[in-house]
């Protein structure tokens, strides 16, 4: 048995001596208010950034002092800020969705257990995620971090509690500020640019040493916790795992990844990017999560019996993702780019086929102990929303549960090379998701069509752009 922390004791104004709390040392979290005002005077923290994910992923939110945060101030962001698409403008009204007239205010409401430093800030700072709700105190069902929460309430109807661990994926490329040329891989120490095919390489790690100890202190700092980081195929490509945990905590733990992996980048007069497939002719970037299932009365994982063997709600998990993760494409593939990730015969699958330990399948089983069983689910892009991304999957599994949807066979061989069952564009995409009633029933129906509504939108803006390839093929052909 381990002896009791000792409590740091520092002198008091009066000459005495009082001793420090031990919660002021968290590095992520306090309980309550008055946790809060002791955590940053412990810190001499002077500003607090209040964040919240739009439908992107992107932070949005206020910064103030931390004597005004702790003031009982009321915070406030527009309705219209959850109805932006990536380029800054705003879907048309119809298909269900309908702007608000009035744009009124949403109530910022800070998760207390989410405070943390922001490390790379000059002046001591602190960040807190906060949650949305309307002016008479009820849930904004449209906000990304709601929706999640919505379909973990129904798991928790039943008993039932997710365990997840997401892998999220990302290139280092050299600072681009011109759109007009391509990426390009970054040089490393060794003073050359790098180059592909450096899968599991421990020297493509290092020629980002320095990087990547600033990913380590400014997560460390934060409370994040990173259960391995590789060197993935790609030139400049790197993969972050996460300890696997509760969905919202990992959720927002990616969250806070990419701003943190971005920070340390331009540090180092770099760009790290999450986009699905940023380099021409090199892999895409996913973001697999892991996915388990937990009795809330006995701690078991559902997917197990007691003997070890798989359940019915382990198949029937897996048909539900078979049935509607084509459905749900548009929420792990978000945009244009995101569908250059997904093509035959490459690492990422383009099915809705299952196996065990088979990487050419969407959802693959690992092997494992039974107390460990989880389905992955390899579809999703790491330019998806965390919290969009694993509400549609947990989503999906729960309404295969839900109705005893039956899992085809496993593939026992390669499925990456015959026929594409997903959608091949974002608007396919959209068009299937709106026509799953019973997966915009679970996520909310204002989300979803606010959500299509964003991406039909989107696509348009994508569409006023002339490419490359129309310059180059059609230019003096047609």
């Amino acid at each position: 048995m381990m002896p009791p922390a000792k409590k740091e004791v520092r002198p008091s104004s009066r000459g005495g001596r009082v001793r420090t709390p031990a919660f002021v040392k968290n590095q992520r979290g306090v309980k309550n208010w008055k946790e809060v005002s002791a955590w940053l005077e412990w810190r001499g923290i002077e500003d607090i950034e209040c964040i919240t994910p739009d439908q992107a992923g992107v932070a949005r939110g206020k910064m103030m002092p931390s004597k005004k945060f702790t003031s009982n101030t009321s915070l406030a962001l527009p309705s219209a800020v959850f109805m932006t698409t990536i380029s800054g403008g705003y879907p048309e009204d119809g298909n269900g969705f309908h702007y608000p007239e009035d744009d009124g205010d949403l109530k910022l409401m800070p998760d207390l257990s989410t405070l943390t430093v922001v490390p790379w800030e000059e002046d001591p700072t602190a960040a807190v995620i906060c949650d949305l709700v309307h002016q008479d105190g009820r849930s904004v069902e449209f906000t990304p971090r709601n929706v999640l929460k919505r379909v973990l309430a129904a798991y928790d109807k039943r008993g039932l509690k997710p365990v997840v661990a997401p892998e999220i994926e990302f290139y280092l490329v050299r600072k681009n500020p011109d759109p007009d040329y391509p990426l390009t891989p970054p040089v490393g120490r060794s003073g050359r640019a790098i180059g592909g095919g450096a899968g599991y390489s421990i020297a493509g790690v290092n020629e980002f040493d320095e990087l990547i100890d600033d990913i380590y202190h400014f997560s460390e700092s934060q409370g994040l916790e990173i259960d391995t980081l590789i060197h993935e195929e790609g030139a400049g490509q790197l993969e972050i795992n996460l300890r696997h945990g509760d969905p919202i905590e990992l959720a927002d733990q990616v969250f806070m990844f990419k701003r943190t992996i971005r920070e340390a980048a331009l540090k180092h007069e770099i760009y790290a990017t999450f986009m699905a497939k940023p380099i021409q002719g090199q892999p895409g970037s996913a973001m697999h999560i892991h996915q388990s299932i937990i009795d809330k009365k006995t701690g078991q994982n559902i997917f197990s019996a007691e003997d070890g063997s798989e359940t019915d709600e382990f198949f029937h998990f897996i048909g539900g993702m078979q049935k509607h993760v084509p459905n749900a494409l548009v929420m792990f593939a978000p945009y244009v780019n995101s569908y250059r990730r997904l093509t035959q015969s490459a690492s990422a699958p383009v099915n809705n086929k299952w196996g065990y330990d088979n990487r050419t399948t969407a959802f693959r089983v690992p092997r494992s102990d039974p107390a460990a069983r989880r389905v992955e689910n390899r579809i999703p892009s790491s330019d998806a929303n965390p919290y969009l991304a694993l509400a549609a999957s947990l989503a999906c599994g729960l309404i295969g549960m839900t109705n005893k949807v039956k899992a085809e066979p496993p593939v026992l061989t390669t499925a990456n090379a015959d026929e594409i069952d997903l959608p091949r564009g974002l608007l396919e995409a959209v068009d299937l998701f709106e026509g799953d009633e019973e997966l915009c029933a679970l996520l909310g129906k204002s989300f979803a069509a606010t959500y299509a509504a964003i991406k039909r939108a989107e696509f348009e803006t994508f569409m006023e752009v002339i490419s490359p390839w129309e310059r180059e093929y059609l230019l003096l052909n047609v």
